[in-house]
């Protein structure tokens, strides 16, 4: 648990937990479900993959669920998160120390639940990346993706030649106990008071 109100959650997923259920009832147990069997009114307005754990947003009731999913679709949500990535990425970088991926993904239909650059018929999609920390053969990156792109940052950094240490979908097998990615940030309006919000969770890798 990370916040609580009488309008809006902020609940921490682990890791290889689903977001939402799968189809089967082997993939019934989720963190929306988890969530609505103690709030009955939690409603889901974004999503984590399966494998990225870290801060998820729910809201309390129908209103509280259109406000924060527009809030999502017009980018007045900023998502920040961390990542362990194989090698040392370097980029030019603007006067902050953040570089950018710009690269177009596309659903790869016939290898879902993958996605790929697709610099013909792939949208729009940006991510900016610095790094945090170095250590020998990884480095730390604080991640802001732009757009919201299913996998994207999975799929950037993989197509930049640094994907993320645990990434059995996108990189090679490497002993990772797990995908070491996690939201840490969500920064936001709240969506009855009007108040900045601020929510953070510290990656536990």
């Amino acid at each position: 648990m990370a916040y609580e109100d009488a309008h809006l959650l902020a609940l921490v997923k682990p890791a290889g937990l689903l977001a939402v259920p799968g189809r089967g009832e082997d993939k019934a147990d989720c963190l929306s479900r988890r969530a609505q069997a103690r709030w009955p009114d939690a409603r889901v307005v974004h999503r984590l993959d399966q494998a990225t754990s870290g801060l998820m947003l729910l809201a309390r009731g129908a209103e509280m669920q259109r406000r924060l999913s527009a809030a999502f679709a017009e980018r007045r949500v900023r998502k920040r998160y961390e990542a362990l990535v194989h090698g040392r990425p370097d980029a030019p970088a603007d006067g902050d120390g953040w570089a950018e991926i710009d690269l177009p993904l596309l659903i790869d239909w016939p290898n879902r639940p993958r996605s790929k650059v697709d610099l013909a018929l792939g949208k729009p999609s940006r991510t900016r990346w610095r790094p945090l920390e170095r250590d020998e053969g990884t480095t730390r990156l604080a991640l802001e993706p732009v757009t919201g792109r299913s996998h994207q940052l999975r799929v950037h950094l993989h197509a930049i030649g640094h994907p993320i240490v645990g990434d059995a979908l996108y990189g090679t097998p490497d002993g990772a106990p797990r995908l070491m990615l996690h939201a840490t940030a969500l920064r936001l309006a709240h969506p009855a008071t009007g108040e900045a919000l601020a929510l953070q969770s510290a990656a536990p890798f």
